[in-house]
């Protein structure tokens, strides 16, 4: 079953969709304490449903094998309201909350069994909300770590307030705070059930990233052979999606 979600922060207010597995139609009987659940984290500019619909195809993927799933737009980003310029990372790691919040309070879930999947972007934000929510268990698709926006800083000068990247609204703020979030600290303080994910080829978050973070997280990681950020070709999105069900599964 697939239902609009929404939620608020700071009066702002955020939608998404929340997948949840049909027992008739598997043959799963729910659990008497409710589905498992994984809340799913978008990366930079991108949304719910992302390239190659990768976080709809997951989701879904996920209801078959007897797992809720809640893929939801940050505020500024898809959907949901307020702007792409108040964007940071500290109001990212708050809709996280937010999302969690929601998820645990959904009849028929199991508040104790709420997990989290970050994708970029969102690995890095996942990676600082972690301490905090407190998943069940903890994936990590191609995280990225602030060295990303060093470019950005000209001269180690910060832009103006607004800065035009490539037709979205940057802010200053955003800059500011990114490059001294510590994703890697924070994930080495969690200590929970973790695995990451990453494309041996990938050209915006290279690989050695996603081995940084398992070291960190002292957990395993998966490498997606010839797989580039945004996994483009059907055998890479097959293991990627194939392997993450079976990790949040506990396989």
């Amino acid at each position: 079953m697939e239902m609009f979600a929404q939620f608020s922060v700071e009066g702002q207010r955020m939608y998404g969709m929340l997948h949840t597995p049909d027992g008739s139609a598997t043959g799963q009987q729910a659990p008497p304490q409710g589905w498992p659940s994984v809340v799913i984290v978008h990366g930079f500019t991108g949304d719910k449903v992302s390239s190659h619909r990768l976080l709809v195809l997951l989701a879904r993927r996920l209801t078959a094998a007897g797992i809720a799933a809640l893929r939801f737009d940050c505020r500024g980003s898809g959907e949901s309201q307020g702007d792409f310029s108040e964007m940071t990372v500290g109001r990212e790691v708050q809709d996280v909350e937010a999302a969690f919040d929601y998820v645990r309070h959904q009849p028929g879930l199991d508040p104790e069994r709420v997990m989290l999947l970050g994708y970029s972007m969102g690995g890095l934000v996942s990676a600082l909300a972690a301490e905090k929510v407190r998943p069940h268990r903890f994936a990590l698709w191609s995280p990225a770590l602030p060295e990303l926006w060093l470019r950005h800083l000209r001269g180690g000068l910060l832009p103006p307030v607004i800065s035009d990247y490539g037709g979205w609204p940057l802010g200053r703020a955003f800059l500011q705070e990114v490059v001294q979030t510590r994703p890697l600290e924070a994930a080495a303080r969690w200590g929970g059930v973790a695995h990451v994910f990453h494309g041996d080829r990938d050209q915006t978050c290279p690989v050695e990233w996603g081995v940084r973070y398992a070291e960190a997280l002292r957990c395993d990681a998966t490498a997606i052979p010839g797989a580039g950020h945004t996994y483009d070709s059907l055998e890479q999105i097959e293991m990627l999606q194939r392997e993450t069900v079976r990790f949040l599964r506990g396989g």
